[in-house]
């Protein structure tokens, strides 16, 4: 609570000292240049369903343009971690994991705690959000539930990113980039305009890496991916409000194992040490590959005094992972998940337009998701022995088993379609300088599972020291799930504008993640089955785990957007409080357990401040800093054998920190341009890895810089990311008892070229 005491003053002084100001209305229309957003909402990409000026809102943002895009080379959710307050994008695993953390929230499996939409169209899986995003033209992070305009899932915020559109640029672009791990990345776009009122563009990439760190056991390096893939989109705007955009995109990406290192003792066999901590050595392979495919359609007809938009899109998604999910030199098991999705959404929303003291939104929407996964686990011959037999074998003078088969298979085939639908409603009161805002959402969802689990064993069995006699289990489960939630998801906000740059606001919103099942856990409970045949013939195990609850939020905020010395400094803060039911974590079940599940924990608490400057003393010479202060502990949570009241949620940072200061200068030759130099540091932590606390990453910074030379046709730059080569880790985790770290990226270096023709 001292931090509080501290910020609290600090914050809102710079407001106060504006407050002498011209005092206007929130969205009068000097309003329009409080946000670079107002530009692009003037044409044809635009925010449908928040207002198009974010600081004039009361919600925590932080906005990317263009410029800030390119120079920083950000190509993907997790570039952008850091950079907004309490937004931490952990660079690990594969493209599938895409865990998300944000004020104290979020998850490594399953449910995201934030949404993600690309020109207003849902990504729906998360096992997408980690995908090559071109040619951005603005990325905004808004923090904090944003439920009742975007549904589940959305607890933490909601990333939206815009691309370039075909109708405000004609012109050929092009990028080409070259750095260490013989990373290359290439892409193209066209954009032309056949008539005024008609758009296209085509946009292809590909990207490939040999990667950075080396499997000892193969002499490889594991951690190499190359992806492909383009985009076709097509706008058209009748001149008389009526607007319509389509976007078709595609992508392929294949990527190597995981650069899971050792963290234990070291695992010796025969007198032979096979794994030292900090080593990365397993020997079954391990990969991931993804196809994607998805349509968005968007149509928006603009009346005088009404706006009405509908949002179609399709997403497929085809991917499997394989794992050598041991990570060790031995034949423990392997894992591979197949997962194939097909996916509608369709928003509907009408607001109203204009100046009016009272405003509106009204929306629906509904998605049907119809996913199919194999997940299978095959035991190998050290596996079969250490975790099926070893726990047999308890009382070897009376019973006595023995398999001779080298692989065992556990086979699980899931089903799981899911639809829902939701009502919402959002109204705005402007009376003088106040900007009153209320809304509610109804979601309804409902989510089905039909599983089929197999496995036949055949083994010996010695009863009392007798003869061997061969037996066998088959085992062959069918059985279906269902669930449903109603929810209701109320939010009230109040504003005080001071003038158009500068107001405090106040905010209680209600959030939810839903819940799901625990497909993870599926070869564990086969595995118990199969014991429990050998042993007593009863194959018990606890439904409990099949499943698991919805999370809940309840998010108090106080913040505000300030600007003060003629603009040369612009910020903004915000204090948090998030109370959380149910919350939904991964635990590693205890003992040689192969897979993980989510389990919900009871209750914790959240409580923070953010900070966001932009300072710029001259035209050539900006600073910008950005700091988030998480303090995100349980409350309520009893693991069954220990209570972890007051200690720290695990995986969420304490601290994130961001600062870049930006030098540009004309060179004085046209053909150069100018010289641009940037410098900046970034970090997260401390960051505890287990419900214990007993583990914790401490906080770690990166240093990186670059030079470029910017002309309007081209620009080339040299990079260098985490130029100090700090040693720190992005994730920790066990299996079968081992534990195992994944180290960040190294020092790197690299060189970009862009070509824009107009």
């Amino acid at each position: 609570m001292p931090i509080h005491r501290h910020l609290i003053p600090l914050l809102i002084l710079p407001i106060l000292l504006g407050a002498g100001h011209r005092a206007v209305a929130a969205e009068g229309p000097d309003a329009e240049m409080a946000d670079t957003t107002i530009v692009v909402d003037r044409v044809q990409v635009t925010a449908i369903k928040q207002g198009p000026v974010l600081r004039s809102t009361a919600v925590a943002s932080s906005i990317l343009g263009s410029r800030v895009v390119e120079r920083r080379g950000i190509s993907a959710l997790k570039e952008i971690s850091s950079l907004a307050p309490n937004f931490y994008v952990p660079d690990y695993g594969s493209r599938m994991t895409s865990s998300v953390y944000v004020r104290g929230l979020g998850a490594r499996i399953d449910q995201p705690v934030i949404g993600m939409n690309v020109d207003n169209v849902p990504v729906l899986n998360k096992n997408g959000f980690d995908a090559e995003l071109a040619d951005i033209e603005r990325i905004e992070v808004l923090r904090g539930p944003q439920s009742t305009l975007y549904g589940r899932n959305t607890m933490g915020g909601v990333v939206n990113v815009y691309t370039l559109s075909p109708l405000t640029y004609e012109g050929v672009r092009t990028l080409a980039e070259y750095g260490s791990g013989n990373t290359l990345r290439l892409r193209a776009s066209a954009y032309w305009r056949p008539r005024q009122d008609v758009g296209f563009s085509v946009t292809g990439f590909y990207t490939r890496s040999d990667g950075f760190f080396t499997n000892d056991w193969s002499g490889r390096k594991c951690d190499w991916e190359w992806q492909t893939g383009g985009r076709w989109r097509v706008q058209w705007d009748n001149g008389r409000g009526l607007r319509l955009d389509n976007t078709f995109s595609a992508a392929r990406l294949e990527q190597g194992g995981y650069p899971y290192a050792y963290a234990g003792e070291p695992i010796v066999e025969g007198g032979e040490t096979l794994l030292r901590p900090g080593q990365i050595a397993y020997n079954d392979p391990s990969g991931y590959l993804r196809t994607s495919l998805s349509d968005g359609l968007t149509l928006r007809y603009d009346a005088p005094r009404y706006s009405l938009s509908s949002i179609t899109s399709y997403q497929y998604l085809d991917d499997a992972m394989t794992l050598d999910q041991d990570f060790t030199p031995l034949s423990y098991f392997t894992l591979r998940q197949a997962i194939r999705e097909h996916a509608l959404t369709e928003d509907l929303v009408i607001r109203s337009r204009g100046t009016e003291r009272y405003g509106w939104l009204f929306g629906a929407f509904g998605f049907y998701r119809n996913q199919r996964m194999d997940a299978p686990v095959t035991f190998k011959r050290t596996g079969i022995e250490r975790l099926i037999l070893d726990n047999a074998n308890t009382s070897p003078e009376v019973l006595y088993y023995t398999i001779d088969a080298d692989e065992l298979l556990l086979s699980s085939e899931f089903r799981t379609p899911t639809w829902g639908a939701a009502l919402y409603h959002e109204s705005r009161l402007q009376l003088g300088r106040w900007l009153l805002t209320a809304g509610v959402r109804a979601d309804f969802e409902r989510t089905r599972m039909s599983y089929r689990s197999r496995a036949d064993l055949d083994y010996r069995l010695s009863i009392n020291g007798g003869e061997l006699s061969p037996q066998r289990i088959a085992i062959d489960d069918r059985d279906r799930l269902a669930h449903s939630y109603l929810e209701v998801l109320p939010k009230v906000t109040a504003l005080y504008a001071f003038d158009p740059m500068r107001n405090l606001y106040l905010s209680i919103a209600r959030g939810y993640k839903a819940g799901g099942f625990n497909t993870q856990m599926f070869s564990d409970i086969l595995q118990e089955k199969l014991q429990g045949a050998m042993v007593s013939g009863i194959p018990e195990v606890d439904p409990e785990r099949m499943s698991y609850r919805p999370e809940y939020s309840w998010n108090f905020e106080l913040g505000g957007h300030f600007s003060c010395l003629d603009g040369a400094v612009r910020g903004d803060f915000a204090l948090f409080w998030i109370e959380v039911s149910d919350q939904q974590l991964t635990v590693f079940p205890e003992g040689q357990a192969t897979g993980r599940m989510m389990a919900n924990a009871g209750r914790s608490r959240s409580r923070g401040a953010e900070l966001s400057l932009q300072v710029s003393p001259c035209k050539d010479f900006d600073l910008n800093l950005n700091y988030g202060y998480t303090d995100a502990r349980f409350v309520r949570y009893r693991s069954g054998v220990e209570d972890y009241a007051g200690r720290r949620v695990p995986y969420a940072p304490e601290h994130t920190f961001a600062a870049r200061a930006t030098w540009s200068r004309p060179t004085g030759v046209e053909w150069l341009g100018d010289v641009v130099v940037e410098a900046g540091v970034q970090g997260a932590g401390p960051i505890a890895w287990n419900e214990q606390n007993s583990l914790t990453e401490p906080f770690y910074a990166l240093m990186n810089a670059s030079v470029r030379l910017e002309h309007r046709r081209w620009s080339i730059g040299v990079w260098g990311r985490n130029l100090t080569g700090s040693a720190y880790n992005v994730f920790y985790f066990k299996s079968i008892g081992h534990e195992f770290v994944q180290r960040g990226r190294p020092r790197t270096f690299g060189v970009t070229f862009t070509l824009n023709f107009q």
